[in-house]
């Protein structure tokens, strides 16, 4: 008998192939069209199938977030992913971003049940159950939730407050055995990915508990592991267990094939097999087409909204540039955190290559779709060595080819593209110079025409997510937060274009690197 495994994960609210930078699109990806590959691979499984939603789905696309801000009803998001069939869901670390109160709601309006074992309140699993149990043509089948730790490190501590997030190997360790007493096959779905070079178990980043799946690998009794968080495209055998991790926005679909012979006991595995399939040339599922279709035209009509115009050119044309650069999209998104903030230093990214700035009207499309997270604003205090380290490290994003030429270091677009880990700042001076050594290349730094003095102090605003530390930025933290605007940075944008409807185009290009384009 063969028993498959199918899995979506890192899907992000995007329901409908659009990332809705323009209407009427077709790209290659939503949920949709990972419904129609879905339903096609059940069609033509020789056996029984499990199929399980691996976290972050509640948050990420314009649509997800007129619902979470907008409308505030949940269930015209949950109700489409209702359709899909799902037997389990997980939870994903963005989940929390529009508070627990929020989805605890969202949770209650899904048909299928979410499982976490790791995410405990008051000593118990806080949302669902931490397993279920399943029959499928005689096999026993154990799913076991679990998402990566490391959440308190992002999230707005209002967001997660009562909550505890254990250590997701050592409640694996503690749940796969117990499983493997009720069940022929046990399936760890785990909303995190891979620390490790899946060939050699090599480092591939710091060794912080937010990606664990190597580690999970290694775990007695785990037959199949269903990963995400990473937004990767992984599927093969690792340390002889079967993984799948589908990328982002439901561009592909895990698909794990365990081969099961029938002993006395029960049913064992004797092979196994991990692929991706992907579902770019797929069309869309009519069902869901047809499910979201009044939603989705009035959030077309929400995004069209004229907010303000500008004086002057405030696109994007090439990203790397805006980079090292700075554009006027830069400086505007600086000042709108300086003024919501009441400070003059302010730190932000350019999060991704897809953001194309603002054309000469600014409608609330161009502002989620290049501001694309729900950040709220925190205010740091920090030393002038904190800023200097911080800067620091920010310049290794930079690094020079063989021909001496500015270019992106490779851990920032590999295995995951981590451009939203290099911030650009206003209010302050700087040079950093790629010919130095890492930790050497800040060359001037300085605030109000004076060098920055490593024991003085320096209000800084950035979003939520860096404040914490996000993004291993060690010198930041929690402890160094002295105030935060609570408003969603999309909405602030929002407010701040309302309350200035001409926007002049400006960038007095404080910063630099070395060697200019």
């Amino acid at each position: 008998m063969k028993l498959t495994i199918l899995s979506t994960s890192d899907t992000h609210g995007f329901v409908l192939p659009t990332n809705y930078v323009k209407r009427d699109q077709d790209l290659p990806f939503s949920l949709a069209k990972a419904k129609t590959v879905l339903d096609a691979q059940k069609a033509a499984a020789e056996g029984p199938v499990v199929t399980i939603e691996n976290g972050d789905w509640l948050q990420g696309s314009p649509l997800a977030y007129y619902v979470a801000k907008i409308s505030k009803q949940p269930d015209q998001l949950t109700r489409l992913y209702n359709e899909v069939g799902y037997d389990a869901g997980i939870i994903g670390n963005h989940e929390f971003n529009y508070g627990s109160d929020y989805l605890r709601q969202a949770l209650k309006t899904l048909t299928y049940p979410t499982l976490n074992a790791n995410i405990t309140e008051n000593g118990q699993p806080a949302f669902g159950a931490p397993y279920q149990l399943i029959e499928r043509s005689g096999v026993k089948i154990a799913i076991l939730g679990l998402t990566t730790n490391y959440i308190p490190h992002w999230e707005a501590p209002a967001h997660i407050a009562g909550l505890a997030f254990q250590d997701v190997v050592a409640t694996a360790k503690h749940y796969v055995p117990l499983l493997r007493q009720q069940a022929d096959v046990v399936i760890v779905a785990y909303h995190g990915g891979f620390e490790r070079n899946l060939q050699t178990g090599q480092p591939t980043e710091p060794l912080t508990g937010e990606n664990v799946g190597y580690a999970l690998t290694q775990v007695p009794g785990i037959d199949a592991l269903v990963t995400g968080h990473q937004h990767r495209q992984l599927a093969g055998l690792v340390n002889g267990v079967p993984i799948t991790q589908p990328g982002y926005r439901g561009e592909a679909i895990g698909k794990i094939t365990l081969d099961l012979n029938q002993t006395a006991s029960g049913y064992q595995v004797t092979a196994s097999k991990a692929v991706l399939v992907k579902t770019g040339g797929s069309i869309a599922s009519p069902t869901i087409l047809q499910s979201a279709a009044d939603l989705n035209q009035t959030v077309e009509t929400w995004l069209d909204q004229p907010l303000a115009h500008v004086k002057g050119d405030m696109r994007i044309q090439d990203p790397f540039a805006a980079r090292v650069h700075e554009v006027p999209y830069i400086e505007f998104i600086q000042k709108v955190q300086m003024a919501s903030t009441d400070t003059d230093i302010s730190g932000t990214a350019l999060f991704n290559n897809e953001g194309r700035g603002f054309g000469e009207t600014i409608d609330m499309r161009d502002v989620v779709t290049n501001y694309i997270y729900p950040n709220t604003l925190a205010v740091l205090r920090l030393t002038g060595a904190d800023l200097k380290a911080a800067l620091e490290q920010c310049a290794e994003y930079f690094s020079l080819d063989a021909d001496g030429k500015l270019t992106v270091t490779p851990r920032f677009e590999r295995p995951k593209p981590q451009h939203y880990n290099y911030d650009m700042y206003q209010g302050i001076d700087y040079t950093l110079d790629i010919h130095q050594p890492v930790g050497s290349r800040v060359t001037r730094l300085l605030y109000h025409g004076a060098p920055v003095q490593p024991t003085q102090t320096y209000d800084v605003a950035v979003n939520q997510y860096r404040a914490a530390g996000g993004g291993n930025f060690k010198m930041f933290g929690p402890d160094k937060v002295i105030r935060e605007n609570q408003k969603d940075m999309t909405e602030l944008i929002a407010d701040y274009l309302q309350e200035h409807p001409l926007i002049k185009a400006t960038a007095d290009q404080n910063f630099n690197v070395l060697p200019s384009m």
